[in-house]
């Protein structure tokens, strides 16, 4: 069996392998290491639906493709995603796809960096302003936007202050699988993979 992730994210021109390992050692420190996906940055959420639904159609019996992409607006279901992607994207289920092959970042990537305040503090040092983030209450709710401008805000007078690309997955390859846990959509993601992989 082969299994594949193609993840929103990391320009496949400039910054493919800071994504691939950034995901890799979070995906690892939840439990996964030793039955690691291939995991394949795409850029843009629709390459990343597009590479998924050319891997979904050309796959072999027993292999499993899925996508991780941010599901940029707060989900209804997140047993549901394919209804969400339809809601929100006009994006229609491919034949013979299944829930479990749409893993969401809800809202998006910057919700689980916010979720992990250790992290931050260890990464961002005493300059971080933890009080410019958000209440870690209902944090799936919050508008992507927002998370994004909290992050750079509290980060701005620090030397490696938060940007999208290569900063962002140097953070995100430091986060807790454990504290991500407490956030419905990385519970899910776990839970789908460990079932699968």
């Amino acid at each position: 069996m082969s299994a594949y992730i193609y993840i929103e994210g990391g320009d496949p021109n400039s910054d493919p392998i800071r994504c691939r390992k950034a995901f890799r050692k979070l995906l690892e420190s939840a439990g996964l290491k030793g039955r690691m996906p291939r995991l394949v940055p795409c850029g843009p959420r629709n390459a990343a639906f597009d590479a998924f639904k050319t891997a979904h159609a050309n796959r072999k019996s027993g292999d499993f493709i899925a996508m991780l992409v941010d599901s940029e607006d707060p989900a209804d279901d997140h047993e549901q995603p394919w209804t969400h992607l339809k809601k929100r994207d006009n994006w229609d289920r491919p034949g013979g796809a299944e829930d479990d092959q749409v893993l969401l970042m809800t809202t998006c990537m910057e919700t689980w960096i916010v979720a992990d305040r250790e992290a931050l503090k260890r990464h961002y040092g005493h300059k971080l302003q933890e009080n410019a983030l958000p209440s870690l209450n209902a944090l799936e709710t919050r508008h992507r936007h927002e998370l994004h401008a909290n992050l750079e805000h509290a980060t701005r007078n620090c030397s490696n202050a938060y940007r999208k690309g290569k900063r962002s997955f140097e953070v995100l390859e430091t986060l807790s699988a454990a504290t991500l846990s407490q956030l419905p959509s990385f519970a899910r993601l776990i839970r789908v993979l460990k079932s699968r992989l």
